[in-house]
């Protein structure tokens, strides 16, 4: 038999044995560190330079339309109605690089450089700021009169910016001076006034009312989107392969367009815009986790690489984009020789034929011939008209050379008068020489004078 003793260390060893063992303490993860950046950091950023952009275009001529005088302007170099390859050349390239940005990129456009996004959200930013203002300074007010002051006061502010936007706006169609010297005098009678007034209520009825309700009802660039993308086009990408996700939907509370990105990154609604991966990161971020939504190329593709080749992080991860790329190159290479080789001030000479030609009181044989130059440059030039291979001829232009003012096209009439000469012909082939002082340049252009065969 067992001794009392023996028989409770058994016991003891027993009861011990039966009591399961502690689960190990779970260590919660430090917090990861923050960003160095934001995707809303960055797109305030660069919606600041856009805003600076487009406000700045129209003064500088970079890039205007001025209906009324029938001008194009782009990068410095005015171009006019008759010039219409240029024009339709830059329209195309214009088109093709957004085509083209829109494969590589999504709808970067619609995030970052879209004027109407931009706009919108300023205009729910300042609302929020007023309402947060009005009710902290003045929390003893009833709320119906604090929602009352704090729309007034939001909507006299988006009034003033509505003049602003759009006088900067028509800006780009009618010239800035006409324009200011327009809505100074409250002009309503003329087409840049009407037009004024008009963008003025559709600018004011779109932040306070559309926004971005106008990104999914009227503008077709995200339905388009669809057919532009494909397997490499970059988009915000939810991934939780490890079930994640704490359910805290700070996604959809932060979403602008008030859509849930784990459900599809091919939403219509979804402008891509990055602020979902902030809030992700922020939330899990604090729990040691890294963000489940990222910034992929094409629903099974890579996140950004830090150690992938600079083309892959430009966005060329196939032959396809290589090809639209050097197309846009070639596209911009021949935009910038057509614009280099236009000329500032066009010469145009023709002969005027009504009679071949006529012989003077002193014996001389006389042609008459038509010229008209366009000073398409911003600075007034002075153009000389001389003979080559013409036996003593004489221009007897009146003003010689001819003053041109910028922006301005002068016709003339004149007689170019020979002496006749034995070895001439009926038809006598010469060049006149115009010679323009503002560009240091010569053309010649080859004309026909007309005069009796022979001395007599």
């Amino acid at each position: 038999m067992l001794s009392p003793t023996r028989r409770r260390v058994i016991t003891i060893n027993m009861a011990a044995a039966s009591v399961p063992p502690k689960p190990p303490i779970k260590v919660r993860p430090a917090p990861l560190p923050p960003p160095r950046f934001t995707y809303h950091q960055i797109r305030k950023a660069i919606h600041l330079l856009c805003v600076l952009v487009f406000v700045a275009l129209p003064f500088t001529n970079l890039m205007r339309v001025d209906i009324p005088n029938q001008r194009f302007y782009f990068l410095g170099s005015e171009l006019w109605i008759n010039e219409f390859g240029i024009i339709f050349f830059v329209m195309m390239f214009l088109l093709f690089a957004i085509v083209a940005t829109s494969m590589i990129y999504g709808r970067m456009y619609c995030s970052y450089l879209c004027p109407q996004m931009i706009f919108s959200e300023w205009s729910l930013s300042v609302q929020s700021w007023f309402t947060r203002k009005i009710n902290k300074k003045l929390s003893t007010w009833p709320t119906a009169r604090k929602k009352f002051a704090s729309s007034a006061a939001f909507y006299v502010v988006l009034g003033v910016a509505s003049v602003f936007l759009a006088f900067v706006f028509t800006s780009y169609f009618v010239e800035p001076r006409d324009l200011l010297r327009r809505l100074m005098s409250l002009d309503l009678h003329t087409a840049g006034g009407i037009t004024g007034a008009v963008v003025t209520l559709l600018t004011f009825l779109d932040f306070t009312l559309l926004r971005q309700r106008f990104c999914t009802t009227v503008c077709p660039y995200g339905y388009l989107q669809g057919m532009l993308g494909d397997d490499n086009t970059l988009l915000v990408h939810y991934r939780d392969e490890k079930g994640a996700c704490i359910e805290c939907k700070k996604c959809v509370r932060i979403c602008h367009m008030g859509i849930d990105i784990r459900q599809s990154p091919y939403q219509m609604e979804c402008i891509h815009c990055g602020e979902c991966i902030d809030a992700c990161q922020d939330v899990l971020g604090r729990l040691g986790q890294p963000t489940l939504i990222h910034y992929v190329w094409g629903e099974k593709g890579n996140t950004f690489e830090a150690q992938a080749p600079w083309y892959h992080k430009l966005g060329l991860r196939d032959a396809k984009r290589v090809v639209i790329m050097l197309i846009i190159l070639f596209y911009g290479f021949g935009l910038y020789a057509a614009l280099s080789m236009r000329r500032e001030v066009l010469v145009q000479v023709a002969p005027v034929r009504n009679e071949l030609y006529k012989i003077d009181s002193t014996g001389r044989v006389r042609n008459h011939f038509r010229v008209k130059i366009a000073n398409r440059g911003g600075r007034p030039a002075n153009v000389r008209f001389d003979t080559n291979r013409l036996t003593n001829a004489q221009i007897l232009l009146e003003d010689n050379p001819v003053r041109v003012a910028a922006g301005e096209t002068v016709e003339r009439e004149f007689d170019i008068a020979v002496e006749r000469w034995p070895e001439a012909q009926l038809v006598n082939h010469f060049a006149l020489r115009a010679t323009t002082d503002t560009e240091k340049k010569t053309d010649d252009f080859e004309q026909t004078f007309l005069m009796p065969q022979g001395g007599k």
